[in-house]
């Protein structure tokens, strides 16, 4: 298997964990390369539930190597916990489990400053943060002043801790928020390192050995791309680029290294926190998705905003990405509508838009074109391969394709591993992108 680099290719929570634990089986190296405990990954196993926040989910498979990269920021409070979990559930994680030095640190002082900070914003002005700390970690990274994971293997850990978190206690003094103990912060994160220390290495250096050896790589972003710093929906977004060119400066891999991009799409659309989103049902249509999906944050539990698939922002997707071909997922929650709407394109002050506005402004005008296609009202659960789904439904998914211009290559119609259906489709060629 080719080294893939695996992209939520809408604004998150598309269901990555899931296919990352199917594509693993065919993997040495499943690598998380940006983001944070901001994101949570849902994966049920016959072992049971489990929900990763840092760890990659091909931890879940007996004998894979998963690696945290320099391009994560890694709470270590948090990540001690995860390890523990996992640990408690019967996992071997020593050995498997590789943390960057380069990777930087989110120290409690960094959750401190996100919770102020979105707390003294009007209620207009709220980014939807999950408050976790990852923005002003990347802020300090860029600002040259962070702590990186490697620091966790020195003398001066301590000393280093105290002097950030009375720096930080400047900052939450000026926006009205109480100081932190520089004593306790230094105690919480020195015990952590005491676990993580086995974990932390150069991970550049052992996954350009994993490459040269030809060792096949998993490469996976936490959020999706409409949540890119660069190219998402500003300033709506998160911290770094979640896009596939972040799966370079966030591994240290070259580009040479990423021979296939397999983006995930769920069968509808979703997102968290504010900020303009063209298909979204306000209404009984949007609560019918929101309970047949389950759709809650696997982080913090906040209700997901729903909609019709939009293929406007699956288009800007590929083209970022370089998608070669998509991972649908959740077409069962689509299996109790009499129709379905798919938005090809949008009306923007009278004129028909067939690409992703990059000016916020002009998004939040924009009013879906959608088209109505039939559903199918009987249960895709059952599918073993996709000839037995529905001729509805794969109609559904080639008009996906053909919208697109990308084919779909995996079909998820359940949360379980069996669930996961290679899909070829028996349709024409899509058409191409635009």
């Amino acid at each position: 298997m080719a080294n893939t680099v695996l992209v939520g290719a809408q604004w998150g929570d598309e269901g990555k964990g899931k296919i990352v634990d199917v594509l693993t089986r065919e993997v040495r190296w499943v690598v998380r390369y940006q983001g944070g405990s901001n994101a949570g990954h849902t994966v049920e196993t016959p072992q049971g539930k489990f929900v990763l926040h840092l760890v990659p989910s091909g931890i879940l498979r007996r004998g894979k190597r998963c690696v945290i990269g320099n391009g994560v920021v890694v709470d270590p409070i948090e990540l001690v916990k995860e390890i523990r979990s996992l640990e408690k559930a019967g996992l071997a994680i020593r050995g498997r489990l590789f943390i960057s030095d380069r990777a930087h640190l989110v120290l409690p002082t960094h959750r401190a400053l996100d919770a102020a900070r979105e707390a003294r914003r009007s209620l207009t002005d709220k980014i939807g943060t999950t408050q976790r700390g990852i923005g002003p970690a990347y802020e300090d990274k860029m600002g040259r002043i962070g702590l990186r994971a490697g620091r966790m293997l020195d003398n001066d850990l301590d000393s280093a801790v105290r002097h950030a978190t009375k720096e930080a206690n400047l900052l939450l003094h000026l926006l009205g928020a109480k100081p932190l103990s520089s004593a306790v912060v230094a105690r919480q994160v020195s015990e952590a390192a005491e676990v993580l220390r086995p974990y932390i290495t150069d991970t550049v250096a052992l996954l350009h050995t994993a490459f040269e050896r030809e060792e096949p790589m998993l490469l996976e972003g936490a959020q999706g791309a409409l949540l890119d710093l660069d190219f998402g929906t500003y300033p709506f977004v998160t911290s770094s680029n979640p896009t596939a060119g972040g799966a370079c400066t966030g591994t240290g891999l070259p580009p040479r290294a990423m021979h296939h991009v397999l983006g995930v799409l769920k069968a509808y659309t979703t997102r968290v926190g504010e900020g303009p989103f063209p298909t979204e049902q306000r209404n009984a249509v949007g609560d019918r998705l929101r309970t047949e999906g389950g759709e809650y944050g696997a982080t913090t539990g906040r209700p997901r905003r729903c909609g019709w698939f939009d293929a406007v922002v699956a288009r800007y997707s590929a083209r970022l990405n370089g998608v070669d071909a998509w991972a649908l997922t959740k077409l069962d929650v689509l299996d109790c509508f009499e129709t379905l709407q798919v938005a090809t394109a949008y009306r923007l002050d009278g004129r028909r838009v067939e690409s992703f506005p990059s000016n916020l402004t002009a998004l939040s005008r924009c009013e879906p074109i959608y088209e109505t296609l039939p559903g199918w009202l009987c249960s895709t659960r059952r599918a073993k391969t996709a000839a037995q789904l529905p001729v509805k439904a794969r109609e559904y998914i080639q008009r996906i394709e053909a919208v697109t211009g990308v084919p779909v290559q995996w079909l998820s119609v359940g949360p379980a591993r069996a669930s996961i259906l290679p899909f070829k489709t028996s349709g024409g060629r899509p058409a191409p992108r635009r």
